[in-house]
C-alpha cells in the first residue's frame, strides 16, 4: 500500500469522526459510558467477524502487553477523558482545548525515525488551529474557574489521543486487525464506568437505535481501523492538520440537519481551517504533479 493511499483511507476516518455529533444527538439521552461501551462493542464484534473469516485470523489479537497498553489506553483513555471534561466543563470549551490533538500530532511526528516535520506542515496545523478556535469561541466558548477539572481533563485527552496516533506509526508492524481487539476492551471498560457511575438509559425509538448502530459501524468503528492505517503507514503529518476539518464538517453536518446555525465565524472558520489542510498538503500535491 502506497503512502498516498494510506493518507486517503485516513481521511475518511476524519469524515466519519465529523458524523459524531449528529449521530449522538441522534441517539437521545444514552449516558456518555453507556453509549460508548454499547458502541465500541459493535465496532469491535465488526472486526472479530472479519478476523473469524480466516482460520488464524484470532491469532492476531496475541500482542505483546505494551501494544494492548497503547491501544486501550489511546482508545479508552482518551475517551473516559474527553467524558469526564463535558461533566465539568461547557462542550465549547472543553472542544477548544481537545482540539490541540491534530497539532500536537504534527509536532510530535517529528521524534519518528524518517519523518521530516517542515515550516508548511506547523503553519497549516496552526491555521487549522486558529479556525477551530474561532469556531468554537463563536460558538460562545468562555472560560471560568470552576471549570478548571473539566478543562485539563479535555487538555490531557489531547495529550493522550496525540501520543497514542504517534505511537502506533512505531507499531507499524501490528496488524491493523488488532484494533478490534482494542475496541472490545474499551466497550468492557466503558460498561463497568457506566455501571459505577451512570443509570441505564435504552434507545427509545427505531431512530435512536439506528443512530447507535450507526456509531459504532462507523465514527466509533471503521473510523480507528482507518485512522490506524493512516498513522502507520500514510503522511501522519498530513493526517495531523486535515483532522481540523472534524469540527467545521460536524458543524455543517449539524446545520444541514438543523441542530445549527450558519455564521460569517464559521465561515471564517472553513477559510482558514481548508487553507491550513491544504497547507500542510503541498508535499502530497507535488508528489502528484511529478
Amino acid at each position: 500500500m502506497s503512502q498516498r493511499t494510506a493518507t486517503l483511507i485516513g481521511l475518511t476516518a476524519i469524515l466519519m469522526w465529523s458524523l459524531l455529533a449528529l449521530l449522538t444527538v441522534a441517539t437521545g439521552t444514552i449516558p456518555a459510558f453507556q453509549l460508548a461501551a454499547m458502541t465500541f462493542a459493535i465496532g469491535g464484534v465488526v472486526g472479530l467477524l472479519s478476523l473469524l473469516r480466516r482460520p488464524d485470523g484470532l491469532q492476531v489479537l496475541r500482542q505483546p502487553l505494551k501494544v494492548w497498553a497503547v491501544g486501550v489506553g489511546g482508545l479508552f483513555g482518551y475517551h473516559a477523558l474527553y467524558f469526564l471534561a463535558l461533566r465539568f466543563a461547557p462542550p465549547a470549551e472543553a472542544g477548544l482545548l481537545n482540539y490541540l490533538w491534530p497539532l500536537l500530532i504534527v509536532l510530535f511526528s517529528a521524534f519518528l525515525p524518517g519523518e521530516r516535520l517542515a515550516a508548511h506542515h506547523v503553519i497549516g496545523a496552526a491555521l487549522g488551529l486558529v479556525g477551530t478556535a474561532l469556531l468554537l469561541v463563536g460558538n460562545g466558548a468562555s472560560f471560568a474557574t470552576s471549570q478548571l477539572p473539566g478543562l485539563g481533563a479535555a487538555f490531557v485527552a489531547a495529550f493522550v489521543w496525540a501520543i497514542y496516533s504517534v505511537l502506533s506509526r512505531r507499531l507499524k508492524a501490528v496488524p491493523t486487525d488488532a484494533v478490534a481487539g482494542f475496541c472490545m476492551a474499551t466497550s468492557a471498560l466503558a460498561a463497568l464506568a457506566h455501571v459505577a457511575i451512570e443509570h441505564t438509559v435504552w434507545p427509545e425509538s427505531a431512530a435512536q437505535w439506528l443512530a447507535v448502530i450507526g456509531l459504532g459501524i462507523g465514527p466509533v468503528g471503521a473510523a480507528f481501523y482507518a485512522w490506524d492505517i493512516g498513522m502507520k503507514r500514510g503522511d501522519i503529518r498530513v493526517l495531523g492538520a486535515a483532522s481540523y476539518a472534524t469540527p467545521l464538517l460536524s458543524t455543517a453536518f449539524l446545520i444541514v440537519a438543523g441542530y445549527a446555525r450558519p455564521s460569517a465565524a464559521i465561515a471564517l472558520a472553513a477559510l482558514l481551517i481548508a487553507g491550513g489542510g491544504l497547507v500542510a498538503a503541498k508535499d502530497m500535491f507535488l508528489l502528484r504533479r511529478r
